[in-house]
């Protein structure tokens, strides 16, 4: 058998962590078996659904690189399918009409929680010849004896007494089908074999599992999926911050970091914690995730992206540095090459939106200097060593960290000073702060003659601090 697996959102909203996580899962089952990946959008409700929440669905996946094999499938488009299932259902008295008004239902609803009931259809149109109008809602004739049992590859054996489930709406009274049923039908005609969801859906899987047995349909296998805990264990939502996929990308974060750490929030292969996306495919098992909630960890996550930025081939991160550049509107094209930057600025930041705020400097002119930096570094006393170090650097003719580095330690050894005397004006002067990657290093990408104007502006600082 042939495995096929779904990812099938409501675009209702963002691409959630939540989600983004449940159709990882269910893309690494399927990539895992030789299989096949189908996105469906399921937008049956109109008045939520929405056409930019679409294209967010869309450039969340495409950012974190799952892609699809089949779709994606909107189930608006597919009206005519449905109708034509429950007019069958109909035909086999698997379905009815329900005449019952909303009235009738919110006073039925309020008699049993006040008796301490479960609310549940009581039943009334099911096989009443004495109902009528022209208002109806179409409910599915759920079987009244016996269980629905299957067995999640997550959570194990799960088992529903058909007592407990009413016979649900499967189209209302316009007509449009119910998600219930789209989902059913949709799992049916697109040949889907596992279904990965998240454990809110538990309580529909007995009833769509009735539903694929009275339409003569496979029933799929099932895994239900733990919900996530923000830092403070407490449910994730809006409050931890980014729980959109796509405000991680703003955040700067690299996907393969969120791609790992999402498959690793509930997941376990050994004490193993980095995985490459081939790695995921030959290790992930359904069988493996944990039922337990999973908690997110900001810590875990920013150890990974730094881990990710300093690993990955420089020239692969770069572009994504140019996005973070171009969001804060510091041109990149006279400067140096980002992939340079990358290398140099990796182990020193957490994401790539921290990197392109501390590497401004490269592409934009210093024209003031980080005030407490200042007050420390560009004192009276660095006069010297910063006039010495423009001789020395001055005098370069082939501009590179090695060159660089030897008129740094000249100039500490024809002044009889430490490093640190000359090192840091030179940075402050530089850069603009005291904060910076190895002095020669950095240099080497600022161009030699912006370098030496930027000693001369520390110079006049210092003149001015003197003559105050």
């Amino acid at each position: 058998m042939s495995v096929v697996t779904r990812f099938a959102p409501s675009p209702t909203g963002y691409l959630h962590v939540g989600g983004a996580r449940t159709a990882l899962y269910s893309w690494l089952v399927a990539k895992a078996q030789g299989g096949k990946f189908v996105l469906r959008i399921e937008d049956t409700d109109r008045e939520r659904s929405t056409q930019p929440a679409i294209d967010a669905i869309l450039e969340g996946m495409e950012w974190l690189g799952l892609s699809w094999d089949r779709g994606p499938y909107y189930q608006t488009q597919r009206f005519e399918r449905y109708q034509q299932l429950i007019d069958k259902l109909l035909e086999e008295n698997k379905a009815y009409k329900c005449y019952c008004s909303t009235e009738r239902l919110e006073k039925m609803r309020e008699e049993q929680m006040a008796a301490g009931e479960k609310p549940r259809y009581d039943g009334h149109c099911r096989d009443n010849p004495n109902v009528g109008g022209d208002k109806y809602v179409i409910r599915f004739r759920n079987p009244q004896e016996g269980s629905v049992v299957f067995d999640d590859h997550i959570r194990g054996h799960i088992e529903f007494s058909n007592t407990e489930l009413d016979d649900l709406i499967i189209a209302r009274t316009d007509g449009t089908p119910t998600y219930n049923f789209c989902v059913v039908v949709d799992d049916w005609d697109m040949d889907i074999t596992h279904v990965v969801r998240g454990e809110d859906h538990i309580n529909n899987t007995p009833r769509q599992i009735n539903i694929l047995k009275a339409l003569g349909a496979p029933v799929p296998e099932y895994a239900h999926v733990s919900m996530i805990l923000g830092d403070d264990g407490k449910k994730l939502s809006k409050r931890h911050g980014a729980v959109s996929v796509m405000q991680y990308r703003d955040d700067g974060y690299v996907p393969e970091a969120v791609v790992n750490y999402l498959a690793r929030l509930g997941w376990s292969h050994g004490d193993q914690e980095i995985f490459s996306r081939e790695e995921l495919v030959e290790h992930f098992r359904l069988d493996d995730v944990n039922k337990a909630a999973s908690a997110f960890n900001t810590e875990k996550l920013n150890w990974l992206n730094q881990h990710y930025m300093k690993t990955l081939p420089a020239e692969q991160v770069a572009p994504q540095l140019k996005w973070q550049f171009d969001q804060i509107s510091v041109d990149t094209s006279n400067g140096p090459a980002l992939a340079k930057l990358v290398s140099l600025q990796a182990d020193r930041v957490k994401t790539l939106k921290e990197m392109a705020a501390m590497s401004r400097y490269f592409f934009e002119s210093v024209d003031e200097f980080d005030e407490k930096a200042a007050k420390k570094h560009l004192r009276p006393v660095a006069k010297e060593p910063l006039l010495k170090a423009k001789e020395l650097l001055e005098a370069i003719t082939e501009w590179n960290a090695a060159t660089i580095q030897a008129a740094i330690n000249q100039t500490a050894a024809e002044l009889d000073v430490g490093m640190g005397k000359v090192g840091m004006p030179l940075r402050v002067a530089a850069t603009g702060s005291g904060n910076s990657p190895s002095l020669d290093a950095t240099l080497e990408l600022i161009p030699q003659n912006t370098v030496l104007a930027r000693i001369d502006l520390a110079l006049e600082f210092i003149a001015k601090r003197e003559g105050a």
